[in-house]
């Protein structure tokens, strides 16, 4: 009989600046990633925290605390095979416990949070390339940048607001699909999914049930898979619906994981590679 794969999930808390790591604890986590400017969002569920831990969480999350630094969350999952990777990262919005005896923490949180609150005024000359554009809101954020966009030039670009809102005017340039995607700001062509970042699916691969066509293209769920992108590549190979194969391009990721119960899964809407 083979040895089973077991799991791994880590959730990373960050508590007086400094991020605890918890892999010993029950943890459960859902959440969503889109591929545009709406915020991730995440759901960490874990039991069992130390009291000073929960306190803690419980203090500065709370909409009366004056104290604005952002708290950050990390969930990292895998298998012991493959090992781990980052699954979602993000700013603590909310906390919620539980009654005794097993108090599970809820943390609610969402990607850039603390940075809707940052007021930025930004402009460039009569023209500017987008990728420069792009590196400047990458900074104003705190993030990396991934730019694969077709350079172009933008007239007399300005901007004064939030410095999440500059995501939502990286997205009105034309033709490109910008957002947020844990610590990086990532700046690509419509619908052309990242460069080398490919995951292919089928009965063989971890596919759950059978894909789902739906408006934008299909619906697909399989087993947690870290080759599965955010704007990346999909190539579906079912036999049970061969119409629906082909090459797509990953606009949303949900997730439900968790180390002691049965979810571990990711749902994946795509749109065919290449269509407007």
């Amino acid at each position: 009989m083979a040895e089973l794969d077991l799991r791994i999930v880590k959730v990373g808390i960050e508590v007086d600046g400094q991020l605890r790591v918890y892999s010993d604890l029950w943890v459960s986590a859902s959440g969503s990633k889109f591929a545009n400017p709406l915020q991730n969002e995440c759901e960490v569920r874990i039991s069992n925290l130390s009291k000073d831990v929960r306190q803690y969480l419980l203090t500065e999350t709370s909409p009366f605390n004056s104290n604005k630094t952002p708290k950050r969350v990390k969930v990292w999952a895998g298998r012991v095979s493959t090992g781990d990777f980052l699954l979602y990262e993000g700013d603590i919005t909310e906390a919620v416990p539980t009654q005794a005896p097993d108090i599970t923490l809820t943390l609610k949180s969402k990607t850039g949070q603390f940075s809707k609150g940052t007021i930025v005024a930004k402009s460039h000359g009569a023209q500017a390339p987008l990728s420069r554009i792009a590196a400047d809101a990458a900074s104003a954020l705190g993030l990396s940048l991934i730019f694969e966009a077709k350079e172009k030039l933008i007239s007399n670009y300005s901007f004064t607001g939030s410095a999440l809102n500059q995501v939502n005017k990286l997205s009105a340039s034309g033709n490109v699909n910008a957002y947020v995607d844990d610590a990086n700001l990532v700046v690509k062509d419509y619908n052309v999914p990242l460069a080398g970042i490919t995951h292919t699916l089928s009965e063989a691969t971890g596919m759950v049930g059978i894909p789902e066509l739906t408006e934008q293209g299909v619906k697909v769920t399989f087993l947690l898979d870290p080759n599965a992108k955010l704007g990346g590549e999909l190539v579906l190979d079912s036999k049970a619906n061969p119409a629906m194969n082909g090459k797509y391009v990953i606009y949303k990721l949900n997730f439900e994981i968790s180390n002691r119960d049965t979810p571990f899964y990711t749902i994946a809407e795509c749109k065919r590679a290449g269509e407007k």
